[in-house]
């Protein structure tokens, strides 16, 4: 089963940055597609943004634009989630899942799709926790 493990939250003043990580055992995060999500304490799970397989695109929620910035590094089998200005109401656990994969047997394989952000999000991290405040 795809591992995925999210780090970096932590607390951070108004108008800081943080970036958090997402990194994967045993399957190489090139291959998927990558989503970011966020859920504050009770409301619903929002997504952030979406980094397509390979080099196929990145794609936000429009109210994420701007200050929101997803990205990899596939030498460290890593995407990042960089995220500027940060707001209180940013304040929530973020989570990333894999997208554009599928189990056969104990194998997970790339699906056909050309992006993959529009598959199903089938594996989540444990997600980490990050909080705005002064």
């Amino acid at each position: 089963q795809v591992q995925l493990v999210e780090s970096g939250g932590n607390l951070v003043q108004p108008g800081g940055s943080l970036r958090l990580s997402c990194t994967a055992s045993g399957v190489t995060l090139a291959n998927y597609a990558i989503g970011w999500f966020r859920q504050a304490p009770g409301k619903e799970r929002e997504g952030v943004g979406c980094i397509g397989r390979k080099n196929t695109g990145t794609t936000y929620v429009d109210s994420m634009k701007g200050r929101f910035t997803i990205s990899r590094d596939n030498a460290k089998n890593t995407v990042y989630l960089q995220m500027n200005n940060m707001k209180p109401e940013d304040t929530a656990a973020y989570y990333c899942a894999a997208a554009g994969g599928f189990y056969r047997g104990s194998g997970y394989y790339p699906t056909t799709g050309h992006n993959g952000c529009d598959e199903d999000f089938n594996d989540w991290g444990q997600g980490t926790q990050v909080t705005v405040s002064s």
